[in-house]
Parts: structure tokens; C-alpha cells; sequence
């Protein structure tokens, strides 16, 4: 089962960054391409088994749970329900955890997922460069 993997320090505090991105449903508010995001059943996005539908370019659409929140661990785990990649099983984690030395914090995202053999090799590269660390760059605009 392949896996795509970005990662990338902050220069705020990781509690600080964890705090804004314990939110499941915000991902629209900071996510380059996805134009909106809800919570489906309008409850809070912090709740294990909540489902987030984010709308990207061109309308699609983007359906995923929330499997795991780990505050002490500072992160939280999630799957794919629906999705235009050519993606199966796919399952992503964020973790922030704080870089000792200096304050900062260092945020890592990433998925492990099936996808037919012509298709591997370009979805985690799409799923690592394309998704997560577009979306860590964008993340270190905010923080720093």
C-alpha cells in the first residue's frame, strides 16, 4: 500500500498550530482549491465519525470521516469516502508536534491508499506534492 508524505516547520508554538487545525471542518478556510467545506450534519468538527464535504475545482467533491482525534498527541486520523482521484481505502493522518529546539512546531501529513498499478505512482505524487504540501505551504503563509 503506497503512501505520500509532506512535512513542514512552522515558526509558531505547536499548540498554537494545533489548536486551528484540530478543526475538521476548516479545511476550505485554509486549503488552496477547495472553495467550500461543511460538516454534513452541521455538528461540530471535532467530533469522531463527523464528515466533511469539501468542494473543489470544477465541483467535485470530496467526502471524508473523521476517525481519530488525539489532542494530547496532537492530531487526528481520517478516511476517504468519496473522492474524483482514482484512489481505494485511502486514510490520512496530521500530526503537529513541537520542535524541542526551538519552539516551533512541525506538522506532517500524509495517507496510505490502494489504487490500481497505472495509477500509484501518480497519485502519491498528486496526493503528496498536489494536496499536502500545497496545503502546508499555504498553512506556513498563516503561521509563519
Amino acid at each position: 500500500m503506497p503512501r505520500s508524505y509532506a512535512s513542514a516547520v512552522f515558526a509558531s508554538p505547536a499548540d498554537e498550530v494545533w489548536s486551528y487545525l484540530r478543526d475538521f471542518g476548516n479545511l476550505a478556510d485554509w486549503m488552496p482549491g477547495v472553495q467550500t467545506g461543511v460538516i454534513e450534519d452541521g455538528g461540530p468538527g471535532d467530533r469522531v465519525g463527523c464528515v466533511r464535504r469539501l468542494i473543489g475545482p470544477g465541483e467535485t467533491v470530496f467526502r471524508e470521516r473523521l476517525t481519530a482525534l488525539d489532542d494530547p498527541g496532537r492530531g487526528y486520523r481520517y478516511e476517504i469516502l468519496e473522492c474524483p482521484l482514482p484512489v481505494r481505502d485511502c486514510r490520512g493522518e496530521l500530526r503537529v508536534a513541537p520542535v524541542t529546539a526551538n519552539g516551533h512546531a512541525f506538522v506532517e501529513w500524509w495517507a496510505d491508499f490502494s489504487a490500481d498499478a497505472a495509477d500509484e505512482e501518480a497519485m502519491a505524487k498528486t496526493l503528496a506534492q498536489g494536496i499536502y504540501a500545497t496545503g502546508l505551504g499555504a498553512l506556513a503563509k498563516r503561521f509563519g
